[in-house]
């Protein structure tokens, strides 16, 4: 899934970055392009644009892409990290509501 000019801007202001540098750009979407293929490996497929469904999936990899976005270091220092619940529970979420296709029944041809 390419980074549209779109989902750039609306991408850059859920991370609250007015003015991006040329490496911040780069960087976010290397960034995006790993949240995308995390939601793919992990069995949720993009849907279908305008639906509920693709508001929650854009924010998880929203989540996903201010995560890695603020955590480049390679240590982290401070208080104790844990996952976010609610991104957690939109993942399942999507994960228990991800479409089944054809491939995935059982039904046989009645010929």
């Amino acid at each position: 899934m390419a980074l549209t000019e779109e989902r750039r801007a609306r991408l850059l202001a859920y991370c609250r970055i007015e003015e991006p540098t040329d490496e911040e750009l780069l960087t976010l979407e290397g960034l995006y392009d790993a949240a995308v293929g995390y939601m793919e490996g992990a069995g949720i497929s993009p849907p279908a644009p305008g639906t509920p469904r693709a508001a929650q999936y854009d924010l998880c990899v929203n989540f996903m892409v201010l995560d890695g976005f603020d955590r480049r270091d390679v240590t982290i220092t401070g208080t104790i990290v844990a996952d976010n619940p609610s991104f957690r529970r939109l993942i399942n979420q999507l994960k228990l509501t991800e479409p089944v296709s054809n491939l995935d029944t059982s039904e046989e041809d009645s010929q």
